[in-house]
């Protein structure tokens, strides 16, 4: 299981410095967003610019790629991996008629055909060939992608529903964006490709005239829209498949995969399961069956491999976490936010969830520093530091060296489970040629120093491991490495009680 990063503006900010230290901390894949309205000519224009191709990268401002040139080529140069997400919103001329205020929500009704061109002038531009204009060398290929963000949420994607929220909207506007982008990947070169579809919110509003134009869409609903069957998970029929852009009739549903293949053939299926916050990660929201958050995830699976059935399909497709993190009061103090503290003990407990679960392809963590926004009354305190750079107290050191145990209490002489990940473990032994070793180590309960128990040698390629051990009496557990040529870092510190 790979670990996605999004670092946000900090990493267009400071590209070279942001990626070391990802790099350091053992990410494996960074998010790279393509904001759509940030590369196109004449954004705020409700005119479409005279003779403009959006398929050629070169008609794009040289500036307006920079940005996204620099950080590819940077991640890549330190064999870190990128996920390219393309999103919105659109540039003003690309949006659809009836926005309520065109100019604050672009994102009304995207064309389709536009966002077509755009994805396959990013494709050109990163199929490996591409040299733009003055360079002496090809930009590098990248080969995973994410298509849109969010489209289950209003203000990513709109409208979300129609005839008093009755009549799912966003769903369709999402199948037609994924149509046009998959086959602008193709006609780019990225045929093969890792392409990632969904990217949902993890949660939506279902009381009241909800979600309108702009709130949220629960995602499991927005799921079952997009792959046009009700809520028995059986295609739709008549006009309710009509006013849901999907076919009204058996023949046509026997040929809906064939003409979405996007829906069916992506690499995976991506979403945001964000916790709830103070409630620990393993707890499902009451009364919202169509959450889709860390502990429902079983739930999204499981609609998912129906909707297949329901199209003569045995496929299981791959889940990817791609945006993921615990806010945290300080700096917020509304009711989502915890104390750091408790953030590391639950982001540990979450990464050892998605482990767990097979289908789960990639755990991420949603930014490394707060946004300069961040403060008491919101701000996505999500980072691993506060703004400015410190550290969060406990969080970033479980980050980089994870360590859960599912139970902490026993008898003496019992075993318990003991599961970590070394995140940067992997480059370390790419860089030096030797396996790495991790280090469990135990501090008996009135003792003053810790002592290693057990070496563990990593095979897991992303540096995880799952160990039964015995400890003599109750005290304290933490794991401890060292990064080639020093210094050691430890993980947070787990009690043991044992009777």
């Amino acid at each position: 299981m790979e670990t996605i990063f999004e670092a946000g503006p900090q990493l267009t900010a400071a590209p070279a410095a942001t990626l070391d230290t990802l790099r350091r901390l053992g990410v494996d894949r960074v998010r790279v967003y393509v904001r759509w309205s940030s590369l196109a000519p004449d954004p705020s224009s409700p005119t479409r610019p005279a003779g403009f191709d959006g398929t050629d990268p070169a008609q794009y401002a040289a500036a307006n790629w920079a940005p996204i040139d620099t950080v590819i080529r940077l991640a890549l140069a330190r064999r870190m991996t990128v996920d390219v997400l393309i999103g919105g919103p659109p540039p003003l001329w690309a949006s659809g008629p009836g926005s309520p205020q065109p100019a604050l929500h672009p994102q009304w009704r995207p064309s389709a055909a536009e966002y077509g061109a755009l994805v396959q002038a990013v494709g050109r531009r990163y199929s490996g060939s591409y040299r733009p204009p003055g360079s002496a060398a090809p930009l590098p290929r990248v080969d995973f992608w994410s298509i849109w963000n969010e489209p289950n949420y209003g203000p990513d994607l709109a409208p979300q529903a129609t005839d008093h929220s009755q009549v799912e909207v966003s769903p369709l506007l999402y199948r037609d964006l994924l149509d046009a982008a998959w086959g602008a990947l193709a006609a780019s070169g990225h045929g093969g490709d890792t392409v990632l579809i969904g990217e949902t919110a993890p949660r939506g509003i279902t009381v009241g005239n909800q979600p309108g134009n702009f709130s949220g869409m629960v995602p499991l609903r927005f799921v079952r829209a997009l792959y046009c069957v009700d809520a028995q998970l059986r295609p739709l029929r008549g006009a309710a498949a009509i006013a849901r852009g999907c076919p009204p009739t058996a023949a046509g549903s026997a040929q809906f995969p064939k003409l979405h293949p996007a829906l069916f053939q992506a690499s995976g299926f991506a979403d945001h399961p964000y916790p709830q916050g103070r409630v620990p990660p393993n707890v499902p929201t009451p009364g919202e069956p169509d959450y889709a958050d860390l502990p429902a995830l079983p739930r999204l699976e499981q609609t998912l491999d129906q909707v297949f059935r329901a199209y003569g399909s045995s496929r299981r497709i791959a889940i990817y976490d791609t945006e993921f993190g615990y806010q945290t009061d300080p700096p917020e103090t509304i009711e989502r936010a915890i104390d750091p503290r408790l953030a590391a003990v639950y982001i540990n407990w979450s990464e050892y969830l998605h482990w767990r679960d097979p289908r789960v392809r990639s755990f991420d963590q949603y930014l490394l520093e707060d946004p300069p926004n961040a403060g008491p009354s919101g701000g996505f305190a999500s980072g691993l530091e506060f703004k400015g750079g410190t550290p969060k107290p406990t969080l970033l050191d479980a980050f980089r060296l994870a360590v859960y145990l599912p139970v902490a209490s026993g008898r003496r002489g019992q075993s318990l489970e003991v599961w970590g990940c070394v995140r940067p473990a992997r480059y370390a032994q790419q860089d030096t040629g030797r396996t790495q070793h991790v280090e469990i180590q135990f501090k008996q309960s009135g003792a003053s120093a810790f002592k290693t128990v057990k070496s563990i040698a990593l095979s897991d390629p992303y540096g995880y491991f799952d160990v039964d051990q015995a400890f003599p009496a109750s005290g304290a557990l933490r794991l401890a490495w060292s990064y080639p040529g020093g210094p050691a870092i430890f993980s947070r510190t787990v009690l043991i009680t044992l009777r």
